[in-house]
């Protein structure tokens, strides 16, 4: 009979006997990557981040997700934080961000879900809607632009493309004929709140669209071929007004491809 305590075994008793001793082999750990180490162009186009970037959101979230020991060679608090960004990244399956990075798909999914929730912990820190600040300040603001009184926000459509909810389907299809959401901002190009549809809700002031939205009494609209005189004039001001609403649309929704598209 084979020794049953070779590396190898080939005789089936010996095979059967090593298993039930449980004589394990040496485990073989595969070398990690060091994601650091590559340029920022590379980590971009992978990660949406630079390295800078990655320094310091590691360093917001270092506490919340390193590993409470260090053996069995445990991956270390950046190289869990690299995983998730690259799966958020990339939107890819597990495996796939595991083996560019050396590591196993439980592994990868651990390192998702706790720096989500780490993430999540900071959310009130990073994410804050300036609803707070009092309804006259903004009205101000708003008439300082181009005299248009009594205005608290302007509203348009960012049009990104979601998953079509399971009901009331149609209320959420917008022009382009895509499910879409609504932005409203503040004069100081902050947006102030985000909905899939209108708010029916009642406050103190107006909102300002464009003409694919119905006009009512808290949503003004402009006029359709105006004629010189007051309502080129209201158009004239309803525009430069609600003109806040498209730098943060196009600065908070970008598609960049490269570092130098997002300085």
């Amino acid at each position: 009979m084979v020794c049953p305590f070779q590396d190898d075994p080939v005789h089936e008793g010996a095979a059967l006997l090593r298993r039930e001793l449980r004589l394990q082999r040496e485990r073989i750990y595969r070398p990690r990557v060091d994601v650091m180490s590559f340029p920022d162009t590379y980590l971009y186009e992978r990660y949406c981040f630079t390295s800078g970037t990655i320094a310091y959101s590691h360093d917001l979230i270092c506490p919340y997700i390193g590993s409470r020991t260090n053996r069995s060679l445990a991956v270390t608090s950046k190289q869990v934080l690299c995983a998730a960004l690259r799966f958020y990244a990339t939107g890819t399956f597990l495996y796939s961000v595991g083996d560019a990075q050396h590591l196993s798909k439980a592994t990868v999914c651990r390192a998702v879900r706790r720096v989500t929730l780490a993430l999540k912990g900071l959310l009130l820190r990073f994410v804050r809607f300036p609803g707070h600040e009092p309804i006259r300040a903004m009205k101000e603001a708003f008439h300082r632009i181009a005299g248009f009184p009594n205005v608290i926000g302007s509203m348009d459509g960012t049009h990104i493309p979601i998953k079509a909810p399971s009901q009331d389907d149609g209320a959420y299809v917008k022009r382009k004929s895509v499910h879409s959401i609504n932005i409203i901002c503040d004069a100081e190009y902050r947006i102030t709140n985000v909905v899939s549809k209108w708010i029916y809700r009642e406050f103190d002031g107006v909102l300002l669209g464009d003409r694919a939205y119905p006009c009512q009494p808290r949503l003004l609209t402009p006029y359709p071929d105006p004629e010189p005189g007051p309502r080129q004039n209201f158009n004239w001001a309803h525009c430069r007004t609600r003109a806040r609403v498209n730098r943060p649309a196009e600065s908070t929704f970008p598609v960049p491809t490269s570092p130098q598209d997002n300085p």
